[in-house]
């Protein structure tokens, strides 16, 4: 185990919440302890809560809550939340009906599109109008602002919307004070994005008011029954946030898990010199990819569900393979592996729950990838013999033999992994061999070695406690908060370069203020100042650093399309301070080097056609200076790591399994 190094007693303990275990990693006392649980699907703050108690029993004194969760995400997904009223401009009610004219379909003759958060009969249009540069063409009506408390009688959540509220907010700010008495979350548009778009900006807001009550009520009871001295959530966007201001804008934790587990990706990888990786997080529901060329990369075009979100989160490709995805024989014959999946409740059939559809869990225990006395690092055990009547059923379908079918099971998830892997590399322009995977996940490392070659590239890492990493990430992150405001200026007006600095002096100061009002020292807060940049005429934008913005978006965009315009005026859309502080320290202690050769032992495994006797060996028991060559298995408590034959095993001295081809 690493020692952590600290300078505070108080213990820290992050918990990520996903679709089948959920995590809970604790710093106590310079040491690292964890915990994997099942979920509670009906209601993931008793996993949460029962995860805490377990990991606290032995200890006393204060500790602070970190927490990663997809209760967001799944609200959106499964239409789980809120009943939400919107208020917007009269004559404008079906923007977030009307959308974009991009088809969700391509080739459909009829194309279907998720029906709108926001019933037509639930959408209240009110007299009022700002234009785009912040003037008023249209008084609001007082009269109408007195009794719309009364027509929004039986809303859950509200949301406001008005156009323009960019370049003044008075409107909507106006509408929010009359409405400041409803017993409900209000979420307006102007405090959540100031921005231009006003499809992505009602869409985002309404999304924040569907979710708000589900959020609300889930953190409310951490934060009340943890007992924690304080809790904080962790964003979308990789850093972290106070739970009143999460509570306030949960928009901001719909990628909260899969964006710790990048960071703490790039944490381990940065320790092992590598900074250029490829996040690959391959847990029980889905597996999530991310490129990371130096650092995490960000986007605002998000749609979860079919509805588009517009905050800044981490660029995360997510495909639905994970260790419970569900395997089936479609109408014609063809093999199929998820996007459903087991979940926690009945999970794999091996858990014995009651499971019936074979996952990619059961085949590799089928397999012997996963032994079945070495399930939770010896503390569980998997019933391999339930798995055989369903599997049989499904090879029948095949007409193939068990191992058979049980290896097409594995070759289809993997299939669908390459593929998410080539959209944020190849399919950008990245190289892959340039690239190291950083694998973690309950089943990352199981599929890593065979990945890292599909991909052509040739090595890979497993960091300590993969199976948690999502939550050590948390533990790293940094506490961030953004302001953006859209600004609509190009280079061919005069005083745009002054106004640019206004802005952006405007923006520090709030970002400073809110993180000091939220305890942070103001020393300690670093802000960076970006620009959303296009040239006049174009329709999306890069984001540059603010110095020399003009030259960086004339390289950037010859980089991206392969050509620049020098003669056509660059347009500043929107401004963004972002500031950060450091969060948690965790400064690891090297490991001691290796004395002698690792304890293994023997255990049978299908393999090239064929059952085969390979070794196995505890992660506990490897120490810097062992090479071990494939074919291997790595058992640990959160995870399990298979090298092939024809690939070899290192340690670093931070405990990083490095993976290579001979």
């Amino acid at each position: 185990m690493n020692e952590v190094k600290k300078g505070k007693s108080l213990r820290v303990l992050a918990v990520d919440t996903g679709g089948t275990f959920t995590d809970v990693l604790l710093l106590d006392g310079g040491r690292l302890r964890s915990l994997k649980v099942p979920s509670t699907p009906g209601d993931p703050a008793d996993a949460v809560l029962g995860g805490i108690e377990e990991l606290l029993k032995d200890g006393d004194g204060d500790y602070v809550l970190l927490h990663g969760s997809t209760v967001a995400t799944n609200a959106l997904l499964e239409r789980k939340g809120a009943r939400v009223k919107l208020v917007t401009n009269a004559g404008f009610e079906d923007i977030i009906e009307i959308g974009r004219q991009n088809r969700p379909q391509l080739y459909a003759l009829v194309g279907h599109r998720p029906p709108p958060l926001v019933s037509r009969t639930d959408r209240h249009g009110i007299r009022g109008r700002i234009g785009p540069e912040g003037e008023v063409l249209e008084p609001l009506d007082t009269d109408e602002l007195e009794t719309l408390a009364e027509q929004l009688a039986g809303a859950e959540s509200v949301a406001v919307v008005l156009l323009h509220s960019y370049a003044n907010p008075d409107h909507e700010e106006a509408v929010a004070s009359a409405l400041e008495g409803l017993p409900v979350p209000l979420s307006v548009s102007v405090r959540l994005l100031p921005e231009y778009r006003e499809y992505e900006r009602t869409s985002t807001t309404v999304v924040n008011a569907y979710i708000a009550p589900v959020m609300s009520g889930y953190l409310g009871r951490l934060d009340q029954e943890s007992g924690a001295e304080r809790v904080t959530i962790m964003g979308s966007s990789g850093g972290s946030l106070p739970v009143e201001r999460a509570m306030r804008e949960p928009i901001h934790t719909v990628l909260s898990g899969p964006a710790g587990g990048v960071v703490g990706a790039l944490a381990w990888g940065r320790r092992a010199g590598h900074e250029h990786i490829i996040t690959f997080d391959m847990g029980g529901t889905s597996t999530d990819v991310s490129l990371c060329p130096g650092g995490p990369l960000h986007t605002r075009e998000l749609d979860i569900g079919g509805q588009p979100i517009a905050v800044p989160v981490i660029d995360i490709h997510t495909v639905g393979a994970g260790g419970g995805s569900l395997a089936r024989v479609d109408p014609g014959g063809a093999l199929r592996v998820g996007p459903r999946s087991a979940g926690a409740d009945p999970g794999p059939i091996c858990y014995a729950k009651g499971g019936e559809g074979v996952t990619v869990t059961d085949a590799h225990v089928w397999l012997g990838r996963l032994p079945v006395d070495a399930f939770l690092g010896g503390g569980g055990t998997l019933d391999r013999a339930a798995i055989e009547p369903h599997l049989r059923s499904l090879a029948e379908e095949l007409g193939a033999t068990l191992e058979s079918a049980a290896e097409g099971i594995l070759a289809v998830a993997a299939s669908a992994m390459e593929r998410a892997l080539r959209v944020i590399s190849v399919e950008r322009g990245h190289d892959p061999a340039d690239f190291t995977l950083v694998a973690f996940g309950g089943a990352g490392g199981l599929h890593v070695a065979d990945l890292t070659e599909r991909l052509g590239a040739s090595r890979a890492i497993v960091p300590p406690l993969p199976g948690l990493l999502s939550a050590y990430g948390m533990l790293a992150a940094d506490l961030t908060r953004e302001a953006s405001r859209s600004i609509l200026l190009s280079t061919a007006s005069s005083g745009t370069e002054e106004r640019i600095r206004e802005v952006f002096t405007e923006l520090e100061r709030t970002v400073v203020d809110a993180m000091s009002e939220e305890g942070v020292r103001r020393e300690d807060i670093t802000v960076v100042r970006q620009v959303d940049a296009r040239y006049e005429g174009q329709s999306f934008e890069l984001r540059v650093p603010e110095k020399e913005w003009q030259a960086t978006f004339h390289d950037l965009h010859d980089e991206r399309y392969g050509y620049r315009r020098l003669d056509t005026p660059v347009e500043a859309v929107t401004i963004r301070a972002i500031a950060s502080a450091p969060g948690q320290k965790l400064e690891l202690e090297r490991l001691p080097r290796a004395t002698a050769p690792p304890e293994t032992s023997a255990t049978r495994l299908f393999s090239g056609g064929e059952w085969v006797e390979i070794s196995r060996v505890w992660r506990e028991d490897l120490a810097p200076g062992h090479d071990l060559e494939g074919p291997l298995l790595v058992l640990e408590y959160s995870s399990t790591t298979w090298i092939p034959h024809g690939w070899r095993l290192t340690l670093d001295d931070w405990g990083n399994l490095h993976l290579a081809q001979k």
